[in-house]
C-alpha cells in the first residue's frame, strides 16, 4: 500500500522557519542518493551532474516545496517512483537552460539506446507495411522515420511508471535487479516480465497504426 513518507509529511506540515529548514534537511538526507543517481543518469560528466543536482534541489525547495506538495498518495505509485519522474524532468529542464534544446534526437548514446528500444519493439514487424502518403515507391529512410514517429507516439501514451521503467532500462542502462530496487518490484524477474508485456503492448499499438507482421 502506497503511503506518504514521514519525512515528506513532516516537511509539508512544518510551519516555522527553523522547522521547515530542519525538515528540508531531513528530506534531502533521505533522498539525496536517489536524486544524485537521477542527476548522473542524464549528465554529461561529474561536474554537470552536481550542477543538475543543485538545480534539482533548488526547484524542489522553490515556492514552499510546491512540486513536492503535488504528490498524491493515491495508491498507484510509490513516492520514490514519482520523485524520480519529477527529478528527471527537472534535470532535463536544467540541461535545456544550459545547452538549449537538443537537436537530432540527442547524443549518439541517446540515439543508440532509442534505436535499441525501437529494434526490440519492431521485432517481427514489417516496416515496409507502413502506409506511405507520398507518391512513388517508398523510401527506406522515410519509412524508418515514420516507424520512429509511431513508436514515439506510443511511448508518450504510456503511464509515467511504464515510461520510467523503459527509461531506466533502455536509456540509463540499469540492470533488472537495480530497477527492481528503485521501483519496488519484488524481484528482477518481475521487471523482465513487465518489460516483455510493455514491448508486446507497443508492438500491438504499432500494428494498429499500420505495421504488420512479415508475410509467411
Amino acid at each position: 500500500m502506497v503511503s506518504t513518507p514521514p519525512e515528506l509529511s513532516r516537511l509539508i506540515d512544518a510551519s516555522s522557519a527553523p522547522d521547515i529548514e530542519a525538515c528540508w534537511a531531513d528530506f534531502v538526507q533521505a533522498h539525496s542518493r536517489l536524486l544524485l543517481h537521477t542527476a548522473r543518469s542524464v549528465a554529461a560528466d561529474a561536474d554537470d551532474a552536481m550542477e543538475a543536482y543543485a538545480f534539482m534541489l533548488e526547484q524542489l525547495r522553490k515556492d514552499d516545496c510546491r512540486r513536492l506538495r503535488g504528490f498524491t498518495d493515491d495508491g498507484r505509485a510509490r513516492f520514490t517512483t514519482w520523485l524520480v519522474v519529477v527529478a528527471r524532468r527537472l534535470c532535463l529542464d536544467y540541461r535545456r537552460s544550459v545547452y538549449g534544446r537538443r537537436t537530432n534526437e540527442g547524443s549518439p548514446e541517446e540515439r543508440s539506446t532509442r534505436r535499441r528500444l525501437q529494434d526490440l519493439v519492431s521485432a517481427n514487424l514489417d516496416t515496409d507495411s507502413i502506409p506511405d502518403s507520398q507518391q512513388g515507391p517508398p523510401d527506406g529512410s522515410l519509412l524508418r522515420e515514420e516507424a520512429s514517429r509511431l513508436l514515439n507516439g506510443a511511448l508518450d501514451g504510456l503511464p509515467s511508471r511504464d515510461r520510467l521503467l523503459l527509461t531506466l532500462r533502455f536509456e540509463d542502462g540499469e540492470s533488472a535487479p537495480r530497477i527492481a530496487q528503485l521501483m519496488g518490484y519484488p524481484t528482477a524477474f518481475h521487471v523482465y516480465r513487465h518489460l516483455n508485456v510493455l514491448l508486446e503492448r507497443l508492438r500491438n499499438q504499432l500494428r494498429e497504426k499500420g505495421l504488420e507482421g512479415p508475410s509467411p
